[in-house]
Parts: structure tokens; sequence; C-alpha cells
């Protein structure tokens, strides 16, 4: 098959449309077009059912973005592969992670890696999906529990649990809580149990909601939940890995909590010779060996 034609149909597959398929090819719409009807000529077929609303593709034509994207998965593998230096890490790394972890815990952090790495271009995705990494959605992930796919090198990093937290300011004007029905006399501050999240968090806040709290805020992040406590607002539902960066929190109810979550990184077995990732994964697995000492010094009494 003629591997430019495979290219293009790929492109117009992927996006679903003639236009926005040359777009990024940089091609016009009559040339795009051109491609895709001598390819259905050479395979004698139909590739895409045409409709107002764009292309779908027929049965057939699902079989071979079935193979393009094979073969442009491992394109990219290639490709990542030849950029990685035998002396440097440089180039692109595309890392994601939920929210919460990403804005409060990583980026904070990234400063580091940068001064090791000047050349390092990292796209940092936040979002409480699970990309697909096998699919290249993504280099690398760390999420809130274990890859499912078998084809992934994963690593358990930490565990984490979700607690109740205030501001010095707020509990001084309010009082400090001595057991969840005293809850009723302040505003929560979470998100909302039906929001995207890992199923400790929201079966936290609905232990605590069954308890007729008046007053509330609810949040669709972590990043938003701290700002809330931060600026005394209420007490607040949050990731205990907040403990060390933000010392000024005070826990509430320590009897209170969810259940333990797992926190994976995870990337595809054929990047594991990518010193990209290499350098990235080293990098946050020596974050969490500092942030578990400083929360032992922090628990140990003076």
């Amino acid at each position: 098959m003629d591997w430019d034609k495979l290219r293009i149909f790929h492109a117009v597959a992927d996006a679903g449309s003639l236009t926005h398929a040359g777009d990024g090819l940089h091609l016009s719409q009559s040339a795009v077009s051109r491609q895709i009807r001598a390819l259905e000529e050479m395979l004698g077929t139909t590739l895409f059912h045409r409709h107002a609303r764009g292309l779908i593709l027929t049965e057939q034509g699902e079989l071979l973005f079935d193979a393009t994207s094979t073969m442009a998965k491992k394109l990219d593998t290639a490709a990542a592969r030849i950029r990685d230096s035998e002396e440097e890490v440089f180039g692109e790394l595309k890392v994601t992670t939920t929210t919460g972890f990403g804005t409060l815990w990583l980026a904070p952090r990234l400063i580091k890696l940068y001064e090791r790495y000047p050349d390092l271009k990292i796209d940092l995705m936040l979002e409480e999906r699970v990309l697909d990494l096998p699919m290249r959605e993504a280099d690398v992930a760390i999420r809130m529990k274990e890859p499912s796919q078998a084809d992934l090198i994963r690593k358990r990093l930490l565990n984490i649990q979700m607690r109740l937290y205030a501001s010095q300011d707020y509990l001084a004007q309010r009082g400090t809580p001595a057991s969840m029905n005293d809850l009723r006399r302040h505003r929560l501050i979470c998100q909302n149990p039906n929001t995207p999240q890992v199923y400790a968090g929201a079966e936290l806040v609905n232990r605590l909601l069954a308890h007729d709290i008046p007053s509330t805020l609810t949040v669709n992040n972590y990043f938003g939940v701290l700002q809330g406590v931060l600026n005394h607002i209420g007490i607040g539902v949050l990731p205990d890995y907040l403990t060390t960066d933000f010392p000024n929190l005070v826990r509430v109810l320590p009897e209170v909590e969810s259940i333990e979550v797992p926190v994976f990184l995870a990337y595809p077995e054929e990047l594991r010779q990518s010193r990209r990732i290499t350098a990235f994964r080293d990098f946050v697995q020596e974050e969490i060996m500092t942030y578990r000492r400083r929360q032992i010094i922090d628990a140990t009494p003076d």
C-alpha cells in the first residue's frame, strides 16, 4: 500500500473531517479527498460513509484504522527512542495525572526536574479520565489506582488518604468539632460525590453528608477545596499528601478518614529504555522519598 495515502487516511479517520484533516496535514480538502478516493479504488471498498455531520468509518474502514493506529503508535515509539540521547535528556514527555495531585503535589516540584534537564519539554495533562498509555495518549501516568493494562510497567509510589482539615484562623473563630455531629455547626468544603474522583474520596464525602450538614461548598477538584480551606471558609476534605507543603493545615476529627488509596506510576513496556521516562521516574521516586522523610520528621514528637 501507499504509505502516504495510509497516513492521510489515518488523519481523516481520526479527525472525522476532510477539512480538519487537511488543516493538520497542510493539504487542501480536495487533495485529501483525491487521496482517499484513490485508496478506496486501490482496495476496492468504501472506507467512509459521508454524512452532513462528517465522515463515519465503514466496517472495512474500521479494520484499516485499527491497523494504521497500531502503525502510528509504533512509529511514535520509534521516534521517541531515536530522539532519546545516550548522553542527554531532552524532547517532549507527556505526563498525565489527576488534577489534584498534578496541581498540588507534582507541578510545584517540577522546577527541580527542569534544573537537572533544562531541555526537557513536559506536556502535563491533568484530568480524572484515565488516558490510554499503550495508544500513546500519554507517555507516563501517575494514577490513584493500579493500571489494568497488562503491557504497562508500574511502580507503587505511596498510599494516600482523604482527611478533614481546617485553617487555624477558622478553628479559632468557629471552634474545633469534637465529633461528627459537631460538623452540623460548620461548613463542609468537598468535592461533590458525583464528581469524577477516586472512590475513597466520594465514599468519605457521602459518609459526612449523611450527618445533614446545612452549609457546604462543593468544588470539582482538590485545588479548589484547598483554596476554600486556606481562606477560612470551612472544614475541607483533602488528601493527606498536602500536609508537608501546607503545614498550617490543622487536622480535624483524626478518627475520620478514607480508606487508603494506592498511587502508581506507569508507562508502556516499549518505553522502558527511554531516558526521559527514566529521568522522570527517578525524579518522582526521589521526591516521594523526601516527602516520606518529612512525614516521619513531622510526626516525631519534639
